[in-house]
């Protein structure tokens, strides 16, 4: 699975203005709510409910947020850029990157591989970097997509 395959172009958000998590997570519940036609509640209250068993913030001011939903037919991702808001991420450091990840109840195994693959694409830090200047979401869909790699 490549990151391709579950993040569109027109699911990233340049520079959301988010105050707080709370304000980031609904940015991604109504982006995701918009691509999968689930209602925005839903998506909001399971990702919410997710932060409550533990952050998603995994440091380096990179958050993950993830859920498994019921009606969810296919994984979605999207990705969202932000001031730096706080995350209580585990390195207590701001968030201004995040990716949120929906998977259906039944995905089993591809929940992990789509966390691994977008784990792997965020620990490296020139990536990151490159991430963090660009100037549009369409900037920011491509570098995703180009530093994609198996590596």
């Amino acid at each position: 699975m490549k990151i391709a395959d579950i993040l569109a172009p027109d699911a990233v958000l340049y520079n959301v203005k988010a105050k707080n998590k709370k304000q980031l997570l609904s940015a991604l519940a109504a982006l995701a709510a918009k691509k999968t036609k689930l209602e925005e509640t839903v998506v909001l209250d399971a990702l919410v409910e997710r932060e409550r068993l533990g952050t998603t913030g995994i440091g380096f001011g990179v958050a993950l947020p993830h859920t498994r939903l019921p009606k969810l037919k296919k994984i979605f991702c999207g990705f969202a850029t932000s001031e730096p808001v706080d995350f209580e991420a585990v390195d207590n450091k701001p968030v201004d990157l995040a990716f949120v990840l929906l998977v259906p109840e039944e995905a089993g195994a591809d929940h992990l591989k789509a966390l691994a693959r977008l784990s792997r694409l965020l620990r490296n830090e020139e990536t990151v970097a490159n991430i963090r200047k660009a100037h549009s979401a369409k900037e920011l869909y491509d570098l995703v997509i180009q530093n994609d790699r198996d590596d």
